[in-house]
């Protein structure tokens, strides 16, 4: 009896994050969990949004399948990117996870009036910011059904 491989496909992630720290941790994070994932990052909300929109050195980029946005980053704010996203009819169905350090009460109502799909606290320890990436990977890669890329 001949096996047949299931082909895995890749998930691609855009992860909008201006920390080279938080950056490496949740590369590291997902690498160890999910082979699957390949990890896309800007520094800022001005790359993130020509990485969404393909301009300039990122005309050749992916559809990100669901993206990881902090709201504390340089040149556009998470909530300005948020707000672009959300109202852009090619984009506004990519999940988006805000994962920042606020907890702040206002952001958190306001990200989910810019329609946030989730919105996780950037733990200060490093095992349990591992745990919100992984709680991340069980949640959105393996119980949530995302549109595949047109």
């Amino acid at each position: 009896m001949i096996a047949l491989l299931e082909e895995v496909m890749p998930v691609e992630v855009l992860l909008v994050e201006d920390s080279p720290g938080d950056v490496r941790l949740t590369r590291d994070a997902f690498r160890e969990i999910n082979e699957a994932i390949r990890l896309h990052v800007a520094m800022d909300g001005v790359e993130a949004m020509d990485f969404l929109k393909q301009r300039g050195t990122f005309a050749d980029s992916p559809r990100p399948d669901f993206i990881l946005l902090d709201l504390n980053i340089p040149k556009m704010d998470g909530r300005e990117v948020l707000a672009q996203i959300k109202k852009d009819d090619n984009l506004k169905t990519i999940p988006t996870i805000i994962l920042t350090t606020s907890d702040s009460e206002t952001d958190i109502r306001k990200s989910y009036e810019l329609q946030a799909n989730c919105y996780l606290s950037k733990p200060v320890q490093l095992e349990d910011f591992e745990n919100v990436v992984k709680s991340i990977n069980d949640f959105w890669m393996t119980k949530v059904k995302l549109p595949r890329q047109r």
